[in-house]
């Protein structure tokens, strides 16, 4: 619920627009001082301000430059019984939305209160955009400042403006995709067309003519000429996400185009010359592919002329927490809640857990916590209901050293969570001394 908050020394005009605000689905806050409401603001964050102009000690302006070094962005709605034309001006010019004076109609009121929320909610919403425009172009939709993800940055800004072919490796929902769209975006060919293909969501049967595209009457069903990925994406970048999963026979004929840089539309004999960058992905091992006979080892070698390993979120988990909080905006403003923020204690529990589904993983878990938060703080309780319990280890979690320091991480993270991050009090906590703890936060880059 949005909360408002009234500022005005009459007792019955604040219990009148308390009744006001009340009616539109407001959580409505009263103060009789300003220097009471600037604490509240400090306290609590609020979505609608409407003060007096004429109060004691200080008065509705001073409040208002008060207001401005807390909140740039609070609508605030002036109401003054002495609402001349220069203290209006001066208000406006001090941020203020609008002012009314009293007495004042009621139904004019809520309109202009209604104006202001709907601002509110605009100014979140060009927050975001602008916060998102202002990143860095090429990383625009890439979050973490951890060594792992620094040295992505370092190899995309290093082989981005060569024409070399990339093989981004990397588990399922690290974000492959969107290190492959940075390479471009800092690419020679950021004018022309990104064009992805996932090699695993297209049947075997179709994946050479949508590579390669076909003529009519090709096969059964190939009722008209069709351009293929190769072709959409001349002069650009060919992204091919999951490589790992092409079918055998169609690595030799991937292969020739790479080599030769001709393509040949099924069922068609007419030659056609592209010039295409090409990036590719997977989450398998094509060192392992290739000795059991699934993978071609010289395609292999065209592909991974550039090689750049995403590390899977258990490895970066300091990124989490800002990770959580951009989906946690973007949700947000998708679902017309404002803002979201989460609650003290939650980013502890965040980066105690494995991810095994990664930034995908993390991504789906903020959505639905963004879809039951009840107010504008995701609490540690939405968060710890909405983790998995229990979950079953793969065969890579079988190693007893990793085990035991994968416990002992978790552990230091709950003591610190427990103890508000007061390291003095972890370490008591954990019966260890400060000194140690510090030398195991350092090992396991907490």
């Amino acid at each position: 619920m949005k909360r408002a908050l009234v500022v005005d020394d009459d007792q019955s005009m604040r219990r009148v627009l308390q009744i006001a605000l009340e009616r539109l689905g407001l959580e409505c806050h009263t103060a009789a001082r300003a220097e009471a409401a600037l604490k509240e603001i400090r306290r609590e964050k609020v979505s609608l301000i409407l003060t007096d102009l004429k109060m004691p000690k200080m008065d509705g302006i001073e409040f208002m430059r008060n207001l401005r070094e807390l909140d740039t962005e609070v609508p605030v709605i002036v109401l003054t019984a002495y609402g001349t034309v220069e203290s209006a001006v001066e208000a406006m010019k001090l941020g203020a939305l609008d002012y009314i004076a009293k007495p004042f109609d009621v139904d004019a009121l809520e309109a202009l209160v209604r104006r202001a929320l709907d601002l509110s909610r605009y100014r979140v919403e060009n927050r975001f955009l602008r916060e998102q425009a202002e990143r860095t172009p090429a990383f625009e939709d890439l979050i973490g400042q951890s060594a792992p993800m620094r040295t992505v940055y370092e190899l995309v800004q290093k082989v981005a403006p060569t024409r070399s072919a990339v093989l981004i490796t990397g588990e399922t929902g690290t974000g492959k995709e969107l290190v492959a769209r940075a390479i471009h975006k800092l690419s020679p060919q950021r004018k022309d067309l990104f064009v992805p293909l996932n090699c695993t969501a297209i049947p075997g049967d179709l994946m050479e003519s949508e590579l390669f595209g076909h003529v009519r009457g090709a096969f059964s069903g190939a009722q008209s000429d069709r351009v293929g990925k190769f072709q959409v994406a001349d002069g650009g970048t060919l992204f091919l996400d999951e490589i790992g999963d092409m079918d055998y026979k169609l690595q030799a004929k991937l292969l020739r185009v790479l080599q030769e840089g001709v393509i040949e539309p099924v069922g068609g004999n007419r030659r056609i010359s592209v010039d295409v960058r090409i990036i590719s992905s997977t989450n398998r091992d094509l060192d392992i592919e290739i000795q059991e006979g699934r993978f071609r080892e010289d395609l292999f070698y065209r592909l991974n002329v550039f090689g750049i390993r995403l590390p899977p979120l258990r490895e970066r988990n300091e990124d989490v927490p800002s990770l959580a909080t951009a989906f946690l905006d973007q949700f947000a403003l998708e679902l017309g809640k404002g803002s979201l923020d989460l609650q003290e204690g939650c980013a502890p529990l965040l980066k105690a857990y494995r991810w095994r589904g990664n930034v995908r993983e993390l991504r789906n878990l903020m959505e639905r916590a963004a879809v039951l938060a009840e107010s504008d703080i995701v609490d540690v309780g939405l968060i710890r209901g909405l983790l998995p319990e229990d979950v079953e280890p793969t065969e890579s979690d079988l190693d007893l050293g990793r085990a035991v320091a994968e416990v002992e991480r978790k552990t230091i993270l709950q003591a610190l969570a427990a103890a508000d991050d007061n390291k003095a009090a972890a370490a008591a906590l954990l019966g260890i001394g400060e000194r140690t703890l510090w030398s195991k936060l350092k090992k396991y880059g907490i």
